[in-house]
């Protein structure tokens, strides 16, 4: 499960790589083609107006941010980041962290 905004995050990461010359827009496409076969979900926060906004004003966090830790808290699902502010907001809700160690 994942956040509405993530196809549009992973989009741009690969845009901005691709507009750094590391990678070219024919690994782009497949790549972004491969993940459509992937079984991910895609979660509509309607949260956004009121709990998410709460836990951006909480941990000074983006509401893009916030959206993130509001799904895995709401969903009761292992938050995947390697964002510091995340990471550290993430145990004040009981969100278990993926990855590298805090």
């Amino acid at each position: 499960m994942v956040s509405g905004l993530w196809r549009l995050e992973v989009a741009n990461a690969f845009q901005v790589v691709d507009r750094r010359q590391r990678i070219d827009p024919v690994y782009r496409d497949a790549s972004l083609n491969e993940l459509t076969l992937m079984p991910i979900m895609i979660d509509t926060n309607g949260y956004a107006w009121s709990t998410t906004l709460r836990i951006a004003e909480r941990f000074s966090l983006t509401l893009y941010d916030a959206a993130y830790l509001e799904l895995a808290q709401r969903r009761s699902l292992p938050l995947a980041t390697l964002d510091s502010d995340l990471r550290a907001a993430a145990p004040a809700l009981n969100v278990e962290l993926l990855g590298m160690a805090a």
